[in-house]
């Protein structure tokens, strides 16, 4: 079994969950949020009050406060983060390097190759795990119960920004514009081919029908979850291509799956084909650098560089991010120094 497809590259929208709820018609006048516990499964009082505060309990398609008395026909929208799973967790004290902290977000800046959360054949050395460990550490904070609260996730051997919720009215604040698409998040990626303008690539993606460890990009919406990334090419190195990619959805494996779609998969991205020599020839001279390259960077070249977001607490949006790791950095030169 593939633990990175089937247990931690979730889709983003696995982790909260999207509710509608008509009134009947006989509904006696009630508080809205006693009336959403029983009828929320897992709902307890303080979960509706921080979905509520959060604005993610809409009546009628409009904010309200808990005291709102539901009425008979009321359309009520809510939208959830899933609660923690009950697996057990160890803390483990695995050096991550924290972007920023405070009371209610931590930032991580993710390397390659480390797991982001524990599953079948990965119940250790996660990030899940070292955070686990940094929590343990932290002064307990009122919804704070000593587990990192995943708001989103990044591959495995894709680096850079993975956001953290800290407490449960954060994660909830932070459900919302995730399902809104409202998080404005950019990566960098080395794609083979030369691409010579900036373009939006889109389709409905759903696990493959010859290789249930990638995923697909199809043009029936039965067969998948609708897409968008926006890409911007930043250098063209006539065989490869350096772009910057905004993502519009969230989608399990979006960008490599999107890129090999219109036949530009990423550099050195083996499920997707970008571990073999797509363009260019086959002479001795550029295929032994282009396996040179391949050992500069044995995994996908993507990176997680920027994320912006509403702050759950100052209500203003913050905007971090990151540098290129040296794997991803070294090839680039390699690249620039090949043309001259």
């Amino acid at each position: 079994m593939d633990n990175e497809f089937d247990q931690l590259e979730q889709e983003e929208s696995d982790l909260y969950e999207h509710l509608k709820i008509i009134v009947d018609k006989g509904q006696s006048l009630l508080r809205i949020d006693k009336f959403l516990m029983h009828r929320v499964e897992n709902a307890s009082r303080s979960r509706i009050q921080n979905a509520i505060d959060a604005e993610n309990v809409l009546v009628n398609t409009k904010p309200i406060k808990a005291s709102y008395k539901v009425k008979p026909f009321d359309e009520i929208s809510i939208v959830l983060p899933h609660p923690p799973r009950d697996t057990a967790v160890y803390p483990e004290d695995i050096p991550i390097q924290i972007i920023y902290e405070d009371e209610d977000v931590i930032l991580v800046n993710k390397e390659a190759g480390m797991v982001v959360h524990p599953g079948y054949g990965n119940w250790n050395g996660t990030l899940v795990n070292a955070l686990v460990f940094h929590f343990n550490s932290l002064p307990q904070l009122p919804g704070n119960d000593g587990r990192p609260g995943l708001v989103h996730r990044i591959d495995k051997d894709t680096s850079g920004l993975l956001l953290i919720s800290k407490n449960e009215r954060a994660m909830t604040y932070l459900a919302k514009q995730f399902y809104d698409h409202s998080i404005t998040r950019k990566y960098i990626a080395l794609v083979w081919g030369d691409l010579s303008e900036d373009a939006t690539i889109s389709g409905y993606i759903g696990r493959s029908a010859k290789d249930r460890k990638v995923m697909d990009v199809y043009d029936d919406p039965e067969k998948g979850k609708w897409s968008v990334t926006h890409y911007k090419v930043l250098e063209r190195f006539n065989y490869v291509t350096l772009v910057e990619c905004e993502l519009e959805t969230g989608r399990t494996h979006q960008i490599r799956a999107h890129f090999k779609h219109i036949g530009h998969p990423l550099f050195s991205d083996a499920p997707y084909g970008g571990d073999k020599i797509r363009k260019g020839t086959l002479f001795a001279k550029y295929k032994q650098f282009v396996e040179n390259c391949f050992e500069i960077i044995p995994r996908q070249a993507l990176h997680a560089k920027t994320l912006g977001f509403i702050h759950p607490t100052q209500k203003k949006l913050v905007h971090f991010e990151t540098e290129l790791p040296a794997d991803f950095k070294q090839v680039i030169e390699k690249w620039r120094n090949y043309l001259q």
